[in-house]
């Protein structure tokens, strides 16, 4: 597995994010942008897009919050989501042009399909997979792994060109049950194609291992299981209607 550190700027800022892809594998493979829990681009968060990468995609790590701004992991979150929270339509230049550079850089390597494209994000991850569906990007297919499920700036009516999969802790306290159904709300109200699959005593981060803060957030090894199976199944159907 190749991984290789892509620099690329938005509205002036530097960032820095990860392509991930198998350099034994011959030709393009479907794009996934992989969006990172709060603390953003980290030894741990690449290791995961390598994950991503060996379930047969090329994988872009994208980077929310820029080189000269980036968590130890020790500070409070809001810190840096706030600011990102209050501004969604940065938030969304940013993630959309994580998955523009994504894309440009694995057609010039030849590994990546640009008519193939999905995102998956976690945690604050999961709100920025959801904002790239909402903006109208043109990506088959959104997963949010227990994600941040509020937007001050709600889809439009037959905007949401992606499929949109929210697998989700029916007991989260970080997105509870009155944002899930926010969501429904808004993404029937869109007209979108949407998906919510909810785990009875599943908590939030359930696919980190080393999430273990109840009530808050805990591993859930069948949740993470079931989830990912779940979300390629997902993404193929959605890549199919693309081919």
């Amino acid at each position: 597995m190749k991984t290789e550190a892509i620099a690329y700027e938005v509205a002036g800022g530097a960032f820095e994010g990860h392509l991930v892809y198998d350099d034994a594998h011959a030709g393009p493979r479907p794009l996934l942008l992989v969006a990172p829990n709060w603390a953003g681009v980290t030894p741990r968060s690449i290791e995961l897009a390598g994950e991503l990468a060996a379930r047969g995609y090329t994988a872009f790590l994208a980077d929310m919050h820029g080189l000269d701004r980036r968590p130890t992991g020790k500070e409070n979150p809001m810190e840096f989501l706030a600011p990102l929270i209050a501004d969604p339509r940065a938030t969304r230049a940013r993630v959309n042009a994580a998955l523009n550079v994504m894309t440009e850089a694995a057609v010039a390597r030849k590994v990546g399909n640009a008519k193939l494209r999905a995102a998956i994000g976690y945690c604050f991850g999961g709100s920025n997979v959801l904002d790239l569906a909402r903006s109208g990007a043109d990506v088959a297919a959104v997963v949010s792994m227990h994600g941040n499920l509020k937007t001050r700036l709600e889809a439009k009516k037959g905007e949401v060109k992606a499929a949109v999969l929210v697998v989700h802790g029916a007991d989260d306290p970080v997105a509870p049950k009155g944002d899930r159904d926010a969501l429904e709300a808004e993404m029937r109200a869109a007209e979108a194609d949407w998906t919510i699959l909810a785990f009875g005593g599943v908590f939030h981060g359930f696919t980190d291992p080393m999430s273990n803060r109840p009530p808050s957030s805990r591993f859930s090894s069948r949740a993470t299981r079931y989830g990912y199976g779940l979300a390629d199944t997902f993404i193929a159907d959605a890549f199919a209607g693309k081919l």
